[in-house]
């Protein structure tokens, strides 16, 4: 699994929570069809906005992040985006009490305490 990190550098104070959260679902019309994306959770504060993304493979995230996406995303927010892609191994779930290595379920290892 990939985890993207997107950050968009804003100025000014933290954009209005009322404002983002319709913005970031009108934009869920654009990202529910991009190809292995699992997850993506909407981001703001007093430093700007962005996204963290979850896609099954660096191969849908590189098609995604392609050599345009860039230019994309600075033709709609005025700044250009930075972009980190992480490996991701491990996720720990503690909503669902679950723990899974490259995808697939493994033993807590705080089950195994004494």
């Amino acid at each position: 699994m990939i985890i993207a990190l997107v950050q968009i550098p804003l100025d000014g104070p933290k954009r209005d929570h009322d404002f983002v959260a319709q913005q970031s679902l009108d934009a869920t019309r654009i990202f529910h069809k991009v190809k292995g994306l699992r997850r993506k959770y909407f981001l703001n504060s007093e430093a700007g906005g962005g996204g963290i993304y979850e896609f099954a493979t660096r191969e849908d995230a590189a098609a995604w992040f392609n050599e345009g996406w860039a230019d994309w995303m600075e033709g709609r927010f005025g700044v250009r985006p930075t972009l980190t892609l992480f490996e991701n191994p491990v996720v720990l779930d503690n909503e669902a009490g679950e723990v899974r290595v490259d995808g697939a379920p493994v033993a807590p290892p705080w089950l195994d305490e004494t």
